[in-house]
């Protein structure tokens, strides 16, 4: 059983340390900017990119996935080298890439009605995070394999929507499989900062943002559909 197992490690409850309370306060602000990207992009030529990459539902599947996977390791590896003109680079790789997914969603809302859809989709996100964060925080166990589960939910996503791109109610499975996906991520990223406390704050706010993100995204496609519904 390795040191981040021990009842030591898993049973400290609820209280968050001051490098927890960074972390969370960072990837909050990442958000934050990432949402506002999306807002402000909602009514330029980029929020129409969704439509021709989605002509093809794989090829915008795999476009924003090799997007989010490039802007995550550059962002880490400018971190890691202690080089934050390259960590800048990544981050804005991350923010374009959700930004543009978002907004390409957004656009189809009224403008009026827009902010009012971002402000409903963050407090979904945000009772989610805090679901998945406490549970995460009361059980005391490793959730390693989340992370096995969240790569598995991405591969067989990526696969429900290439068949789906030739056999549409297919899509739907690979919504949820990818959505699946960013959930699992989220607790396996919150187990890191719980347990990993020599971990670098950097690196563990990029990955909770991340996660973060991918549930924004998915939740805000949701959140537009229901208010489609209403109108």
């Amino acid at each position: 059983m390795s040191s981040f197992e021990t009842p030591h490690e898993t049973g400290r409850g609820f209280g968050l340390s001051s490098r927890e309370v960074r972390v969370i306060g960072g990837a909050s602000i990442l958000m934050a900017i990432n949402v506002a990207v999306m807002y402000a992009i909602a009514t330029t030529p980029l929020a129409q990119v969704n439509e021709y990459l989605f002509a093809a539902p794989i090829i915008g599947a795999v476009v924003y996935g090799a997007a989010i996977m490039a802007g995550q390791y550059v962002a880490q590896r400018g971190v890691e080298g202690g080089d934050m003109g390259i960590a800048f680079v990544g981050m804005v790789l991350l923010q374009l890439a959700f930004g543009i997914f978002g907004a390409g969603v957004l656009r189809f809302a009224p403008r009026e009605s827009q902010l009012t859809i971002l402000g409903i989709t963050a407090v979904v996100v945000a009772l989610m995070t805090a679901g998945i964060s406490g549970y995460v925080y009361a059980r005391s166990k490793t959730f390693e394999s989340w992370g096995t589960y969240a790569g598995y939910a991405f591969i067989g996503g990526l696969g429900a929507i290439l068949i789906g791109t030739f056999v549409q109610p297919v899509l739907l499975a690979g919504f949820a499989l990818i959505f699946l996906g960013f959930l699992l991520r989220l607790g396996y990223e919150i187990w890191q900062v719980r347990d990993h406390r020599n971990a670098s704050v950097a690196l563990q706010t990029i990955g909770v943002y991340v996660a973060v993100a991918g549930v924004f995204v998915h939740v805000l496609q949701l959140v537009m559909r229901y208010a489609g519904s209403r109108s």
